[in-house]
Parts: C-alpha cells; structure tokens; sequence
C-alpha cells in the first residue's frame, strides 16, 4: 500500500535538485525565457524524443554522449528551436557550455533543451548573459515553468510525495510545456521529471515509455509534430526510498495528468474530450482509431461548433484503416447514445441531450466497434478561431 499526496511547488520538493528561470531579454514582454535545472552530484538519465526525422540539435547534442551517461545540468531556452541549423547548432551548444562551466565549474554532461521558432541559430552571446543572473543553489520551479512556456497560456508543474506503508517516502514531480505542435508522437512537448526515490537506471528506462504512451503519446491538440520534443527523467536517489509499484504508478499519474493540461491549454481550446474506443480487434487498431479521432480537423472543428454530428466520428474511424462494421458500431456522447445500427437518426431530444454534453468543458466520446476486445483512450480538444490567429502570427 502506497499513498500519493499532491504538494505545490513542484520541482522544488525533490531532494537533490536546483532551478531557476531567468529573463535573458528573449521574450518581448520581459518574462522568463532561460532556466535551468541541476543536481548535487552527477544522475541517472532517461529520455524519450520526438518521432519527428529532423531533430533538433539539443536532441543530436544528447544523443552524442555514450549510452548510459550521467549528468548534473538541463539548460532550457524559449524563443529559438535551435532545429536545422545544421552542425553549427550543435556547435553553438558547445561554445555556451565552455561559457557556463566558467560559472559553474562542476558541470558534467550538460543536456540542453530548447523550444520556439525552426531555422535560426542560437543569439549565444545574449543566452550566455543569463549566466550572470543564475543563482545556482535556486529552488524556483515557477519560474523555472514559465521560462520554458511559448504559446502556453498557465505553466504547468506537478509533484506527489509517494509515502510507502511503512512511513517512508520519496518524490516525483515535473513541469512541462506545450499548447501547439502537439501531436501523439511520443511526447510532442518539453517534460522534465526529477525524482528523488532511489530508483535503477534499469527500471527508470523499463517505466518511462509505458508512462508516455498511455499519456504523452495519447493527446492531440492539432495533430503537428514538433522537431524538439523531449521527455527526461533524473532521479538524484537521494532519498534512499523505492518501490517499484508506487513509483510506476505515481509516474504514470504524473505524466497523465500533465499530459491532459497540454490538452487543456491548446491554443485557443475550450473543451477536453476523452477518445475512447472499445471492442477492437486489437490493441494496436483501437489506438489508430482513438488517435484518428483526436487528430481529426472535422472532428475538432464539430467539438467547437458544439454540432453532435455521429458522421463525422463515423467516417473518421472508417477511414483509419482499422476492422470495423457499421452493423456493430455504437457511438455514445458521455451517456447519451447517438448512434447504433438501429438509431441511424437523432431525433429531436437525443440532439439537445447530445448538443448538452458538447457544451461541457470536458465529456468522453465512446466508441463501441464490436468486433473485438481490446480498447484505448486517446485525449484531445476543439479547433477555433483563436488557433489560426496564434499560429498565423507564431514568429512575431
């Protein structure tokens, strides 16, 4: 027996670990675009990267070190993706971390993070300015958080302290960032999750894909994949506290219920709606579906319009490719049946009722294929207006 209990502060619980964000001058509006998480002593740690073929050069820069590396420093930026620029993005890397270990002598392995506009190198004289204004023994995870938003409108950290039967404890947290560009193809966003339960590097990379699968990897805000996405996990062990079981599944809360304010945040969305498909013929063809329907732009644009429209749901799943039969579908809007093979047409009160549930700021679309056993659970939101005004002015 376990007990996950919620703390504010996020990151700043985990015993072991630093951060701070800082304004280098990035952001027009003078708020935090640099920061920067670090730990005692050198850490185990695990990522996952985007799917995307371009990555960017903090994720070739990481993937240059040797399996298994350890390190004591995340630098993160806002504003500049350092994505294709070639060999001299990595190069630029370089050149700030020779400048940060003259401040901070101890660096080891440093990882850097970045998100913001593709295609420009890195202003390296003016992030290395924000060297000057780190205070390295920090412990600021709001500020940390907002450092790393672009179009996200509330910074997102969460942290439990896990305690185990016997009174001992350990604690996870995260923040993360992510509005747009947010797609179920691994992470589609910036995550950083510290931990101080003494975990092995063995089962920190055994419970992290899992985690991001059913989470990360199950959301769609607008169906775009970005070339920077990143998900890390550090445990500094600190604690001197594991179990297996409560750190999974404080794990996968984590990431779930961070991956669900992705969701809640995406650019100009108004509801989060559940994706959830059952009796497939398998795990891997009820996943197509729910993933086709939150990544639907007919869909999306359905949910913001508040039009209970079963065909649109219908074709989508149609047209995934997946075993399915319009004989044994069944769609339900939360509890309200809009569609089976002997209810083809809404009716005048099965419409209000169905229009009801769409005007609720989060509901579950289920369907029922019948074909099979198996089920998923994909997230996503409503396309508006406010999207195409963000995004059409995404550079300036």
């Amino acid at each position: 027996m376990f007990t996950l209990l919620p703390l504010k502060n996020g990151l700043d619980n985990v015993a072991g670990f630093f951060c701070q964000g800082v304004c280098a001058g990035f952001k027009p509006n003078g708020n935090n675009d640099v920061a920067f998480i670090r730990s005692n002593e050198p850490c185990d740690v695990s990522a996952v990267f985007t799917s995307n073929v371009f990555q960017a050069a903090p994720i070739k820069h990481f993937l240059r070190y040797p399996k298994g590396f350890q390190t004591n420093f995340i630098l993160m930026n806002a504003k500049n993706a350092n994505a294709m620029t070639g060999e001299k993005g990595i190069e630029d890397i370089d050149t700030l971390f020779g400048k940060l270990k003259e401040k901070f002598p101890t660096l080891h392995n440093p990882i850097m993070s970045s998100t913001g506009v593709i295609g420009y190198r890195l202003n390296v004289e003016k992030l290395s300015s924000a060297f000057d204004l780190f205070d390295f023994n920090a412990k600021d995870s709001h500020a940390t958080a907002s450092a790393i938003m672009t179009t996200d409108s509330f910074k997102k950290e969460l942290c439990f302290k896990v305690i185990l039967e016997d009174g001992s404890f350990f604690h996870i947290a995260a923040i993360c960032k992510g509005a747009g560009m947010i797609n179920p193809a691994m992470a589609t966003m910036l995550c950083f999750i510290l931990t101080d339960a003494a975990i092995s590097k063995a089962d920190m990379d055994a419970l992290l894909l899992p985690a991001i699968q059913a989470s990360f990897n199950a959301v769609s805000v607008d169906g775009d994949t970005s070339t920077n996405d990143t998900v890390l996990l550090l445990s500094s062990k600190e604690s001197g506290v594991y179990d297996k079981e409560a750190f999974n599944e404080a794990l996968r809360l984590l990431t779930k219920e961070l991956s669900l304010m992705l969701v809640r945040d995406g650019e100009g969305a108004t509801k989060v709606v559940a994706f959830e498909v059952s009796g497939a013929k398998s795990v891997e063809e009820a996943e197509r579906a729910a993933k086709a329907l939150s990544n639907s732009l007919l869909v999306k644009t359905a949910l913001f319009g508040e039009d209970p429209n079963w065909g649109r749901i219908a074709s989508t799943i149609g047209a995934s490719g997946i075993t399915c039969n319009e004989e044994s579908l069944v769609i339900h809007y939360d509890d309200v049946l809009i569609y089976s093979c002997e209810q083809r047409s809404l009716d005048a009160e099965t419409e209000k009722k169905a229009a009801a549930v769409m005007k609720k700021e989060s509901f579950r679309i289920h369907c029922a294929l019948g074909v099979g056993e198996h089920a998923f659970t994909a997230y996503g939101c409503d396309l508006g207006h406010r999207y195409v005004e963000i995004n059409a002015d995404y550079r300036t």
